[in-house]
């Protein structure tokens, strides 16, 4: 028996068995899975909420605490610019009738793995004033985004097979 990645493992015969509560984790998200499978445009609400929460974060949260976070205003503004855009086309996408789902879903999540590398490289570019707090909110929603991204792009490439 042994941890690996904070999996704890058990060898049985060269098979290897999550313990109980890694495998609620993943049942969890394998329900979270589903119900996007069922109703898509969920996806186009939960990154236009979280849009605006990032916009709100970005131009508002941490240009009022530049000192503790190190990120310039300019960037924290030109950020905090950007989802504000992909919040109108999430809203647009999860009201309209007439948008190709599946397309739409793999633009959306090219869209914010863009997003993901512009943010990763303005920071890096700007690597001096910004304080471990600033990385770990960078880092920290780059990781989000990034997965919300891979989940759109899998479903989008799911719906455009079906269609």
């Amino acid at each position: 028996m042994g941890i690996w990645f904070g999996f704890k493992l058990e060898n049985k015969k060269n098979q290897f068995y999550y313990s109980k509560s890694d495998l609620i984790l993943k049942m969890n998200y394998q329900k979270l899975i589903e119900s996007l499978r069922e109703n898509p445009k969920k996806l186009f609400l939960i990154d236009g909420l979280g849009a605006i929460i990032s916009a709100f974060m970005l131009g508002i949260v941490l240009v009022r605490f530049e000192s503790l976070f190190g990120i310039p205003m300019k960037v924290l503004y030109l950020l905090a610019s950007l989802p504000v855009l992909f919040a109108l086309y999430d809203f647009y996408c999860f009201i309209s009738k007439s948008i190709n789902l599946g397309k739409s879903l793999k633009s959306l999540s090219i869209i914010n793995l863009s997003y993901c590398f512009l943010s990763l490289f303005v920071t890096i570019y700007h690597y001096k004033p910004i304080t471990y707090f600033g990385w770990i909110y960078v880092i920290g929603e780059i990781l989000i985004v990034a997965v919300l991204a891979i989940i759109e792009f899998t479903i989008g490439k799911e719906i455009s097979r079906i269609s």
